[in-house]
């Protein structure tokens, strides 16, 4: 026997609220990262949420996997996977020790970290290359017997700010590279000027606030250092698998099928087992990135109608500074990736979509230097200096994060 009509649209009514308390519950953990007594994480959360929107009715089980950008999910975990093969081969420690055998001052250390660290993230996901710098860094500034803090502000911000010259350079970036269709080169050639204006300002303003640190023309002491251990074979191959990759992108190739191929030849090898590359891999956050494409679309089915989104465009979002600002401010209150979702409706519906999402993508990533937890890098960075007994303050990271997002922002509302 059917329901009476009133009883459907109370029905629909209830579960169109639950489903909208769904979405605002499982961003607002994303935000602040924890529920008091409970040891659910972020990608927990994420999945919990999708869960529910499937149970409620919002979205069919189907639809929930087809609102799953399998792109963005494939990309990441190939790009993943080479970078981990780079790390247990060694490569990493080939570059350290390239810059201690160069850098004899302060400045000259501080430049080539944030060089370095920019132009990996642009290529190879900043998330993993402060995974594989951070200790390095702490290793060799402390037997120099400098103080870290300065350094380890330079890996977070450079790697933020060096990943948003390209579509593989951060998750958010690559799921707007997947959404948008831009091409590789295009997003580049829009970017890159920004991000190295930006690597120049990090270097700058960290300079200006630790003087006492770098106004100086006493060379380092020699250091000696334990002999480096590295896979020259898996080193050769991992450089030749990444540079294929790279040029391949700008020649237009599918990014998330260049990158999962290539994933899938670093696994083929005998010199390196597969589950120790399968422990470099960041499996929660694939989850989380999985679960927030259905919450966000069941949030797009029950809110977002063609009605909402208009009147928001209406509210002068395609102009470049308030779309800019938008993205700054929301990153910082749900974090970048959960940002760019929640803006996907309201960019496909501007005049020129594609000029937009590059506004978002190096908004979206500058604004993870404004604050500590900005970023996962950021967070990636203090945590590692935390286990070797180093804090990296709040206060210390805003003093400088804070000026630099509004300078490379700035930057890159004029640039675009």
């Amino acid at each position: 026997m059917p329901f009476p009509a009133s009883a459907q649209t109370l029905w629909h009514d209830a579960a169109t609220i639950a489903a909208l308390a769904v979405f605002a519950a499982t961003y607002l953990f994303i935000a602040i990262g924890k529920l008091p007594g409970y040891h659910l994480d972020r990608a927990g959360a994420a999945l919990l949420g999708a869960s529910l929107m499937v149970w409620l009715g919002v979205l069919s089980l189907d639809e929930a996997y087809r609102a799953i950008d399998f792109d963005t999910i494939a990309l990441l975990l190939g790009m993943m996977i080479v970078v981990a093969n780079l790390r247990l081969s060694g490569f990493f420690l080939l570059v350290n020790e390239w810059v201690v055998k160069r850098a004899r001052y302060p400045l000259a250390l501080l430049t080539a970290i944030v060089l370095i660290a920019g132009a990996l993230s642009a290529f190879l996901v900043n998330d993993t290359i402060c995974l594989a710098l951070t200790p390095l860094v702490l290793d060799l500034v402390t037997r120099l017997k400098r103080n870290p803090i300065p350094y380890l502000l330079g890996i977070a911000m450079a790697s933020n700010v060096g990943s948003v010259a390209t579509i593989t350079g951060n998750p958010q970036n690559m799921i707007i590279g997947s959404l948008s269709q831009i091409h590789y080169g295009s997003f580049a050639a829009a970017l890159s000027p920004v991000a190295a204006a930006g690597l120049l300002l990090t270097v700058a303003l960290i300079a200006l606030a630790y003087r006492d640190e770098f106004l100086t023309r006493e060379p380092f002491r020699v250091v000696a250092a334990a002999p480096i251990r590295f896979n020259r074979p898996i080193v050769i191959k991992s450089l030749s698998v990444t540079l294929l990759m790279v040029i391949l992108f700008f020649c237009g190739q599918p990014v998330a099928q260049v990158a999962i191929v290539g994933g899938a030849v670093m696994l083929l090898t005998r010199r390196i087992k597969a589950h120790k590359v399968y422990r470099e891999i960041d499996w929660p956050t694939l989850v989380m990135f999985a679960g927030l494409f259905v919450v966000v679309a069941g949030f797009e089915r029950i809110a977002l109608t063609p009605d909402v989104i208009a009147a928001v465009a209406r509210q002068h979002l395609d102009h470049t500074g308030i779309l800019s600002l938008v993205t700054a401010a929301l990153s910082n209150v749900v974090s970048n990736v959960p940002a760019v979702l929640m803006l996907k409706p309201f960019v496909a519906d501007m005049a020129d979509p594609q000029r937009a999402w590059l506004v978002v993508a190096m908004a979206s990533t500058l604004a993870g230097n404004f604050t500590l937890v900005g970023s996962v890098a950021n967070l990636i960075v203090a945590q590692r200096a935390q286990g070797a007994g180093i804090t990296l303050g709040f206060w210390s990271y805003f003093k400088v994060g804070a000026p630099l997002t509004a300078l490379t922002i700035a930057f890159g509302v004029c640039w675009l």
